[in-house]
């Protein structure tokens, strides 16, 4: 009997999953713990427009991704701040700061823990900040910071 998994079954597939199984198993065990349904062709039609709509859903954020990347790039962060004479900040420029000021200056809404700034920066100079925007999709950004 082919039924499609509703939740992961050990040994069997993944959620989603077409699979073949045998009658009884479907019956006794799959169906009354509402761990699948049966495949008729409704039911693989819906399975389909889902993954398509998924698929769409994946290019478009992509897209979005590569455009925001590419923005990112040519971005370059000014920060003024308070110092003392060897160049060493009396406070440190964090991943928050440069995400307040990313939204405040160019209206763009990164959240804070997709920045890695590495080490907290301490002293004046330039530096360069990862930006991860997607799954595999990452972008450099310049920050200057002024004493």
């Amino acid at each position: 009997m082919k039924v499609i998994l509703l939740q992961d079954v050990k040994a069997q597939g993944k959620k989603g999953q077409v699979i073949n199984v045998s009658d009884g198993y479907a019956q006794n065990f799959l169906f009354p713990r509402k761990l699948a349904k049966v495949a008729d062709s409704q039911v693989l039609t819906e399975l389909k427009n889902k993954e398509a709509a998924d698929a769409f859903r994946e290019a478009e954020d992509r897209k979005a991704a590569m455009e925001l990347k590419e923005k990112l790039d040519k971005i370059t962060l000014e920060f003024q701040t308070t110092g003392g004479a060897d160049g060493r900040l009396y406070g440190a420029v964090t991943s928050k700061d440069i995400s307040d000021k990313l939204k405040e200056v160019h209206g763009i809404d990164i959240d804070k823990k997709k920045i890695d700034v590495g080490a907290t920066i301490k002293v004046a100079g330039e530096f360069t900040v990862g930006v991860k925007l997607y799954r595999d999709i990452s972008s450099t950004l310049k920050v200057v910071v002024k004493a």
